[in-house]
């Protein structure tokens, strides 16, 4: 047989088998390209009805309710107890006051004197915001008892109470610079320091109450068309 034959037929063979196994790589890359796109589609195209009877995502759903209507009633509770507003207090009512609520911000001021009605416009900020903790005023020259008790010689004094017990106090502005310019928010800081603060903004809450009612208002209108479609 001649030489350069067999050299041309092997040669040829070898072709063939490269293109034969790059035909095979070609079809497999477009049997996969195929099953993406179908599986693609099949992500876009889920039925709203599948979804809302999903078992998974109505105990989502279910739990979701059930934090919110225990927020809820948790915040009854301490509106309730006089939280989510700055209140004056009477001497007789000092005790209930602060043993009846985990954390309290006590300001013991005097009318006439002016750095405590700075005191009282930050503190009168806060309260609604920080529905965890309960912000009171009261009048020292009508509490002598505990202004004796509780050693306060400097106003404005804001004594911090966590289960009834006195734990830490701002006395006249010296956590504060000593200046009368101070901001909300360095007071704020303070307090949350201080541990007397901590809870969850109010805007934050209504960031996820906006959530949820943006949620229902989109599974009401699905519902809604589905009804109408009947």
């Amino acid at each position: 047989m001649d030489p350069d034959a067999v050299k041309s037929t092997l040669s040829n063979l070898a072709f063939g088998n490269v293109m034969a196994a790059a035909a095979r790589d070609y079809q497999k890359e477009i049997v996969a390209k195929e099953k993406a796109q179908a599986a693609s589609a099949s992500h876009d195209e889920v039925d709203l009805d599948e979804l809302l009877d999903d078992p998974e995502l109505e105990k989502l759903h279910a739990e979701r309710i059930a934090a919110l209507k225990k927020e809820v009633e948790k915040r009854e509770v301490l509106k309730r107890q006089g939280h989510g507003e700055y209140r004056e207090i009477t001497e007789g009512d000092f005790l209930g006051e602060v043993t009846g609520s985990e954390k309290v911000i006590c300001h013991f001021y005097h009318r006439e004197f002016y750095r405590c009605k700075i005191m009282d416009k930050h503190l009168k900020t806060l309260a609604p915001v920080y529905l965890g903790t309960k912000f009171i005023m009261l009048d020292a020259e009508n509490a002598p008892f505990f202004v004796t008790k509780l050693g306060i010689k400097t106003l404005p004094c804001v004594i911090l109470f966590k289960k009834g017990i006195a734990v830490d106090r701002l006395v006249g502005f010296q956590d504060l610079g000593s200046k009368d310019d101070f901001s909300t928010r360095a007071l704020e800081n303070i307090l949350k320091m201080k541990g007397i603060i901590d809870e969850k903004k109010k805007d934050e809450d209504d960031e996820d109450d906006e959530t949820d009612m943006s949620m229902n208002r989109r599974i009401r209108s699905s519902t809604a068309q589905d009804s109408d479609s009947e």
